[in-house]
């Protein structure tokens, strides 16, 4: 990497699992001028599982934060997807050939774990200087220096100026409304009707019932299905937490603004949402204390025309958010930065013109792959959500039959385009095949 390139300012938007990613696979590859721009006081991690899944843990692996995270993660041998209402298994896959295939395990984990080893790596690259409390008053310029203000929550407001800036903002990007003005564009947000409940359950919650024990003890994800409504829970944390996520019909939010992300939920009233399954589901959610239910608003928005203006490019779930049927949110997030590593570090020379060019190479790699599978994310929900009809027979005889797998994500030719796809690799060779042109 020529020195004027390993000298180009980076500014990071968001520290969530994009934002780190990328600050962590832009440090690896030589660059020494990285700063990251977060408005949250201190990365105090919290939040539910996680799915780590091959395409994604082979990143995390040459970032070289993988054995961290893998000290608490759970290999998964298999998923069984039931019915609700009486615990009947409908289809069962193995999951025994994800290793031998893709050379990594199809694991699950605690998202505290997965972004703490991100931030880990981080604070161990020097290039890395991280800005907290500081919200983005907006971009003022995208190119041929990205411009923007940074407001500290205890200090005045000033400029910065940067070469290239990297917006990992979320659903809710302020980067991604100004980009779209520029190109006289809009994309707007989807609101999917849907919400969903994260539950964490101790083992200590759980040991004075044989049946949940054995649930957190095992190696198995488990989706449980009902009329517009699921629940898919799998151990976590060393097998020592049992995670719940729900999906069923957003009742909570109706008032709510469309900025809100979460907002405190009823424990009677999460009953009531899975009041017809099984006893098995109905002892789980009555372990949940009072008071501590909360419900997510689960959004999306439409395709983007372009995920690149000038020198700015937006990351993760501030260009794809995607519904969790996939559970690949974090992992799509993480190749984005996967492959901004690759582009970035080929540049010839630092040039805006240059820049724009690899920015323009990771949208041709990323988008097309990233907007698939948020599509993919609600087929999947589609298929699991079926009422009582034809469709949701015909559905429950594929699942039988092991002729296709409704459940998405565990179906191996699924799983093929997903985890068999080496996103960094691509990318470089999608570098020399645009910049050959040249």
């Amino acid at each position: 990497m020529a020195d004027e390139v390993k000298k180009l300012k980076i500014c990071i938007i968001g520290a969530g699992m994009g934002g780190l990613a990328c600050a962590l696979a832009l440090a690896k590859k030589g660059f020494q001028d990285i700063e990251v721009f977060e408005t949250a006081s201190n990365l105090g991690f919290v939040g539910a599982g996680i799915q780590l899944a091959p395409n994604m843990v082979r990143i995390l692996d040459r970032l070289g934060v993988w054995g961290e995270v893998e000290k608490e993660a759970v290999i998964l041998k298999e998923t069984s997807i039931r019915q609700g209402a009486t615990d009947t298994e409908l289809g069962h896959v193995s999951l025994d050939h994800v290793y031998k295939t893709y050379g990594y395990y199809h694991s699950v984990g605690h998202r505290a774990s997965l972004a703490g080893a991100l931030y880990n790596g981080c604070k161990r690259e020097e290039s890395i200087k991280f800005h907290f409390s500081t919200v983005m008053g907006g971009v003022t310029s995208f190119s041929p220096k990205p411009t923007f203000t940074a407001i500290p929550r205890d200090g005045e407001p000033y400029t910065v100026e940067a070469d290239i800036l990297l917006s990992s903002d979320g659903v809710k990007s302020t980067t991604r409304v100004e980009m779209l003005k520029q190109i006289g564009a809009t994309a707007e947000i989807i609101d999917t009707k849907q919400a969903a409940y994260r539950i964490m359950l101790t083992r200590d919650q759980m040991k004075h019932d044989p049946e949940l024990l054995a649930l957190i003890d095992g190696q198995r994800a488990t989706r449980w299905v009902g009329e517009k409504r699921h629940i898919i829970a799998y151990p976590v944390s060393g097998n020592n937490i049992y995670n719940l996520s729900t999906t069923q019909p957003d009742t909570n939010f109706a008032a709510a603004p469309s900025e809100t992300y979460t907002t405190k939920g009823s424990k009677s009233a999460m009953l009531g949402v899975f009041s017809d399954f099984c006893p098995l589901i109905q002892r789980m959610l009555n372990l949940v204390p009072e008071g501590e239910v909360c419900e997510w608003k689960l959004r999306v928005h439409s395709p983007l025309p372009t995920w690149v203006h000038g020198s700015v490019g937006l990351v993760g779930d501030a260009c794809h958010p995607t519904l969790p049927h996939m559970n690949q949110g974090a992992a799509q997030a993480i190749e984005d930065a996967g492959v901004l590593g690759e582009v970035l570090a080929l540049l010839p020379d630092g040039s805006p013109k240059s820049i724009n060019n690899a920015l323009r190479v990771y949208e041709g790699v990323r988008k097309e792959r990233a907007e698939m599978l948020v599509e993919l994310a609600a087929a999947s929900g589609r298929a699991m959500h079926l009422g009582e009809g034809k469709a949701k027979e015909e559905r429950d005889r594929a699942f039988k039959e092991g002729k296709a797998v409704p459940d998405k994500w565990a179906d191996a030719q699924v799983q093929k385009t997903i985890y068999g796809f080496d996103c960094m690799e691509v990318a470089k060779e999608a570098f020399k095949e645009e910049f050959g042109k040249m």
